[in-house]
C-alpha cells in the first residue's frame, strides 16, 4: 500500500514549535498550494493543507522557515480524531511530514515578503521560483535559535561536513 504526498507551497504563518511532556520537538504549520486551474472568475485558487513535522526536523523547519516561505515537503497523509470539550467527535486529516525543501534563498524569500506584505492568506502566489545564484539556503536566522547559536552564525551551511562525527541517538532515528 502507498501513503504519499508531496506538496511545493509557501507557508501561511510561522510554524507552531512546541515541545511534548518528554520533550519531543514537534511543529504545526499551514501549505498554500496552487491549484493548476482557474475559476469562472479568472482567478486561480489555493488550497490550504495542514502539516506536522517531528523531532530535529521540527526545530530546523521552525528556525530556517516563516510566513510566506516557499518549501518542498514529503510525508504521509494521516487521520485522526479526538473528542472536544463539547463531547463531538472531531476529524483531523494532515501530512506527517518526513522531509522539507527549502525552495528559494534567504534573499528571494524576503524579496517576496516585501513585494507581497507576507499576505499568502487569499491565494498561493506562482510557485515558479527558482535559486539561478545558488544562494544561501540558510541565511542568516535567529528565529527559536538558542542565544549560543546565534553567537556563532556566519552564513555557513550548518550541514556542510565539517569532519567531526555527528551524535545521533536512537531516538533521532525515523527506524
Amino acid at each position: 500500500m502507498i501513503n504519499r504526498a508531496i506538496l511545493v507551497g509557501r507557508l501561511t504563518r510561522d510554524p507552531d514549535l512546541r515541545y511534548t511532556a518528554n520533550g519531543v520537538a514537534v511543529a504545526t504549520f499551514t501549505v498554500a498550494v496552487n491549484r493548476q486551474f482557474t475559476n469562472q472568475q479568472g482567478e486561480r485558487e489555493a488550497d490550504f493543507i495542514n502539516c506536522v513535522i517531528w523531532r530535529k526536523s521540527a526545530e530546523n523547519f521552525a528556525n530556517f522557515t516563516h510566513k510566506g516561505s516557499l518549501v518542498g515537503v514529503d510525508g504521509r497523509i494521516q487521520t485522526r480524531s479526538y473528542e472536544n470539550q463539547q463531547g463531538n467527535r472531531v476529524y483531523v486529516t494532515e501530512i506527517v511530514v518526513d522531509s522539507f525543501s527549502l525552495l528559494e534563498s534567504r534573499s528571494q524569500s524576503e524579496r517576496y515578503q516585501q513585494q507581497h506584505g507576507a499576505d499568502t492568506q487569499g491565494s498561493a502566489p506562482s510557485q515558479n521560483s527558482s535559486n539561478p545564484n545558488n544562494d544561501n539556503l540558510f541565511g542568516n536566522s535567529t528565529k527559536n535559535n538558542p542565544p549560543k547559536a546565534r553567537e556563532n552564525n556566519t552564513d555557513v551551511d550548518p550541514f556542510a561536513d565539517s569532519g567531526k562525527q555527528i551524535d545521533i541517538s536512537d531516538d533521532d532515528l525515523p527506524f
